[in-house]
C-alpha cells in the first residue's frame, strides 16, 4: 500500500522539525563560543584606536608612525595566513585556533612595554604573525557544520562579534584609559593593553575543551543527527569546485574575490583606527564620551548584519545585497569626509559607512566556498583574506600620512569611499554568474 499524500506531508513535516532542531542544537553549541573569541579578537584590535589618543602623546610619535604600527600588524597577518589555515585543516580546529587565541593575548600585553616606534612596529608584527589564520580558520570550521543556505546566518551570527566588540569595546577603552591613568604607575593605554587581552587568554584555554573538530567528533551529538548533517553537507550544490591549492591560485575567480575583499577590509580598518580620532577632531575630547559615540556606528551596523543577512538567507540572493553594502560603505565614508567636524552629521556617515562595510563582510564569505573544497578551501580562503587584510596596511598609513601633511583625514576618507565604489563594480560585473547561483530559500 503506497503512503497517501497527508503520510508523505506529515513525514516531510517530522524531518523538517527534526532538522531544525539539529541545527539550533549546534547552532547553540558553536556559534556563541566563537562570537565571544571573534568579540575578543576584535578587543584587541579596536584599542589600538583608543589607545593611540593618549599613546602618540606619551611616547612622542606622529600620526605616520602609529598609522605604520596599525597597519604592519597585517603584513605578519598576510605571511603566516595561508600556512596557519593549511595547519588548521590538518591538526584542526580545537588545537590551532586555541593556540592561535593564547598567543595573540600574550602578544597583545606585550604592547604596553612598547617605548620606540621600532619596538611598536615589533609587537605590532609579531601579533599579526600569532593571529594569521583565526577569522579564515573559524570561516572555514564553519563550512564543516552548515550547509550554504544557512551559512550566511552563521556567519553573521559570527561577524556580529565586529559591531559587538565595537559597542562594548568603545565605553570600555574610554573608561579604562580614563579610570587607569596612573595607577601603580601605568598610563592609562598601559592598562588597556594589559585587561584587554585577558579574554583572549581564557577563551584559548576554553578552545581546547569546547570545539570539536568535525561532526563525527561530536559527542553531545546524537547518531541519527550527526547522519542528517552529513547527509545535509553531502547534498551541498557545487559549481564547479576545485580542491587543490594549486587550483585554487589559478582561479580567476580567488584573484577577483580577494581584490573585492581588500576593498571591504580596508572600509572596515578605516573605522576600526580611525573613528575615535575622527570624533575627537570633530569636537569631543572627552575619552569616555568617544567611546560612547562609537557605539553608535556598531550597533547600527550590528543591527544591519541580521537584518541584511536574512534578507539575503530569505531570497536566496546574494549579488546585489552586497553591492549594496559596498555603495552604502561609499556613502557612509564620503558623507565623513565632507562633514568631519559636524560630530552628529560624522556619526550618521560613519554609521552608514558601519553597515554596510560590516553587513557586506558577513555575505562575502559565503562565495569562496561555493567554488573551493578540501586543501583548496582551507589556502583559497586563506589566500582571500590575507590579500584582503593587505587594507589594515593601506589604510591606516595612508590617512595618518594624509594627517600628517594636510592636518585632515577628509582626503583619505574618500579615497576608502572611492575603494568601496571600485568593490560594488567588481561584485556586480567581475563574478562569473555561476558564483551566483540561489540557495534554496531558508526560514
Amino acid at each position: 500500500m503506497n503512503p497517501s499524500p497527508l503520510d508523505i506531508a506529515s513525514s516531510d513535516a517530522t524531518r523538517g522539525r527534526l532538522e531544525d532542531a539539529t541545527y539550533a542544537k549546534v547552532t547553540w553549541r558553536l556559534l556563541p563560543f566563537l562570537f565571544l573569541c571573534y568579540v575578543a579578537a576584535y578587543l584587541d584590535r579596536v584599542n589600538v584606536g583608543f589607545a593611540k589618543l593618549q599613546m602618540l602623546s606619551d611616547l612622542h610619535f606622529s600620526e605616520t608612525v602609529y598609522g605604520l604600527g596599525a597597519g604592519i600588524f597585517f603584513i605578519g597577518y598576510f605571511f603566516f595566513e595561508v600556512p596557519s589555515n593549511i595547519l588548521l585543516h590538518r591538526v584542526g580546529a580545537r588545537i590551532w585556533i586555541g593556540r592561535i587565541m593564547i598567543s595573540w593575548a600574550l602578544l597583545s600585553a606585550a604592547t604596553l612595554f612598547v617605548t620606540t616606534p621600532t619596538m611598536f612596529y615589533v609587537v605590532r608584527f609579531l601579533l599579526g604573525v600569532a593571529e594569521a589564520g583565526f577569522f579564515p580558520g573559524i570561516v572555514l570550521y564553519l563550512t564543516y557544520w552548515f550547509p550554504q543556505r544557512r551559512r550566511s546566518r552563521m556567519n553573521a551570527l559570527f561577524m556580529i562579534g565586529i559591531p559587538f566588540a565595537g559597542v562594548v569595546g568603545g565605553p570600555l577603552s574610554g573608561w579604562i584609559l580614563q579610570a587607569s591613568d596612573g595607577m601603580h604607575g601605568m598610563t592609562g593605554w598601559q592598562w588597556l593593553f594589559l585587561l584587554e587581552a585577558i579574554p583572549s587568554l581564557i577563551l584559548g584555554v576554553i578552545c581546547w575543551i569546547v570545539i570539536d573538530n568535525k561532526i563525527e567528533d561530536a559527542r553531545w551529538l546524537k547518531d541519527d543527527e550527526k547522519k542528517l548533517l552529513l547527509a545535509r553537507l553531502a547534498a551541498e550544490p557545487k559549481s564547479e569546485a576545485v580542491h587543490s591549492f594549486r587550483d585554487a591560485l589559478r582561479q580567476p575567480s580567488t584573484i577577483t574575490m580577494s581584490l573585492i575583499y581588500l576593498v571591504l577590509a580596508s572600509g572596515i580598518y578605516g573605522l576600526v583606527f580611525w573613528m575615535p580620532q575622527l570624533i575627537k577632531t570633530a569636537g569631543t575630547d572627552d575619552t569616555f564620551i568617544i567611546g560612547l559615540i562609537t557605539v553608535i556606528p556598531y550597533l547600527c551596523a550590528a543591527i544591519g548584519m541580521i537584518l541584511i543577512g536574512r534578507s539575503s538567507d530569505r531570497t536566496g540572493e546574494r549579488r546585489w545585497h552586497l553591492a549594496g553594502c559596498a555603495l552604502a560603505g561609499a556613502v557612509g565614508y564620503a558623507v565623513s569626509a565632507y562633514f568631519g567636524s559636524n560630530t552628529l552629521v560624522l556619526v550618521v556617515g560613519l554609521s552608514f559607512a558601519a553597515t554596510g562595510i560590516i553587513a557586506g563582510i558577513g555575505l562575502f564569505w559565503i562565495l569562496p566556498p561555493r567554488v573551493l573544497t578540501g586543501a583548496a578551501a582551507a589556502g583559497g580562503i586563506a589566500l582571500i583574506n590575507s590579500v584582503g587584510q593587505l587594507g589594515g596596511i593601506i589604510t591606516p598609513y595612508m590617512v595618518g600620512k594624509i594627517r600628517d601633511i594636510t592636518g585632515s583625514a577628509s582626503l583619505g576618507l574618500y579615497v576608502v569611499a572611492l575603494e568601496c565604489l571600485v568593490g560594488a563594480a567588481l561584485l556586480l560585473w567581475a563574478l562569473p554568474k555561476r558564483i551566483y547561483f540561489r540557495e534554496p530559500a531558508g526560514k
